[in-house]
Order: C-alpha cells, then structure tokens, then sequence
C-alpha cells in the first residue's frame, strides 16, 4: 500500500504527561481508518497534531512522502488535510451556504464562483440542500453534524479527518450519517475516525487502531481487533 498519510514515531506531552507515545500509522489513498479508545487516550491530540494545531516533540508526519511537521494548520488545509471538530462550531449568523463557501475560498483556495459550484455539490451530497439558505445556528444537532463534514469536505481534502461525528445521535441519525460518509468515501477520499459508536465506524472502515494511554495497543482487521481481549479489557471493560 502506497502510503498518502505517514506518522513516523510521533510523540506528544505536556508536562509529565505523555498525550501520545511513540505513535506510528499509514494511511493509504481513499482507505478509511478508525481509532479507538478511552477517553483520555490521545485520539483528538492525535488528529490535533495531523491538522497542524499542536506540534510534535519528537518524530515526523509525511504527506505523499512531503515532510509536514512543522508546516503551519492553513498550508496542511490547503495541502489535503481536512477535519470535522467532535463539538461543531459553525458561524451560527451565517446560512449554510455561506459556512460552506467560506471554507471552500479560505481553506480550499478556490475562487468565489468556483467554490460555490462546489458548495452546491457538497449540500447535495451531505442532504443540506433544503437548508442551504437557513441559518446555520438554527440546525438540528444532525444537520450542524453534517454541516461540520461539509465544511470539511469545501477545503476539497484528500485527508478527511473525522473527530467523533457521530456523537450524540440517535440511533436512526447515526445511520443517516453513516450513508453519507459511505458516499464520501466513494469520492476517493481518505478518511481516519475517531468515534465511540462502534457499529458505525465499524459500518465504514476497513481498519482499525486502538490508543490507550497515547500509545498504540491494536491494529488491523476491525472485527479481529474488537475480539482482542486487550482491546476489551481496555476499550469495553471486559475481562478476558
């Protein structure tokens, strides 16, 4: 697998405590990747050190074999590193259309008229085009769910970082959201995951990490890893 997303020994602390420890992981092209793991783990720090939000203190992060680490948030954006945040914070003042516009242009460089050719595809593909006009902070908690993954998706990333999306919805919602990532990711994007509900990031991925403790503890199959009785000592709370 050629490797779109590389982190190379990649550690974190603050203070004496170590967020993320000696972490390592590839990403290949339209791959989706989940993480695991209690809270507490690293997985949001981790992703905060991908987007370019904190800086590691020791090991490096590649991007198409391009070294990354020190490269400041909006050139990583402009580069092919886009993210949802798990509590969405949209311009609550500005329609839909309009968050999703400001992305495309500052995040994505696109011109005006190209990003709002883009905008419209994107309300399509996320179920936003009935709300385009509305005011963003008027959304249902689902709605500003899939705003946050629009907005994301106008940077026109390559990486689509994915911070606890589905947090918060109902069962039903979740799987609304689940559609609409499987549509994503038939765009060629790659996606990594970070989220608790288990049967929709089991729903999408074809890999999956588990962090505990800012350190790596399982890798691979989704379904072999969830058997791991490592993974559900730490992960679930379940003695094997």
């Amino acid at each position: 697998m050629t490797a779109l997303l590389s982190l190379e020994g990649i550690s974190k602390s603050f203070g004496a405590l170590k967020v993320t420890d000696n972490v390592g992981l590839t990403l290949g092209a339209s791959e989706a990747l989940g993480i695991l793991g209690p809270n507490g783990a690293g997985k949001t720090t981790l992703f905060n050190l991908i987007s370019g939000e904190l800086t590691p203190d020791a090991g490096r992060i590649l991007l198409d074999g391009r070294e990354i680490t020190a490269m400041p948030p909006h050139r990583r954006c402009r580069a092919g590193i886009g993210r949802s945040y798990q509590i969405p914070h949209p311009f609550s003042r500005m329609t839909v259309f309009e968050n999703l516009l400001v992305a495309a242009v500052f995040g994505g460089g696109t011109t005006e008229s190209e990003g709002a050719d883009l905008c419209i595809d994107i309300l399509a593909r996320t179920g936003l085009t009935r709300h385009a006009n509305r005011l963003a902070g008027a959304l249902t908690l689902l709605d500003r769910k899939r705003l946050e993954l629009a907005r994301a998706l106008a940077t026109r990333p390559r990486v689509l970082l994915l911070d606890e999306i589905a947090g918060g919805l109902t069962e039903h919602e979740a799987r609304l959201l689940v559609e609409t990532i499987q549509g994503v990711r038939s765009q060629s994007v790659a996606v990594i995951w970070i989220e608790h509900v288990v049967h929709a990031l089991l729903a999408c991925v074809e890999r999956l990490l588990v962090l505990d403790f800012g350190a790596l503890i399982a890798q691979g199959d989704p379904r072999e890893v969830m058997a791991s009785p490592q993974v559900r000592r730490v992960y679930m709370g379940i003695e094997a």
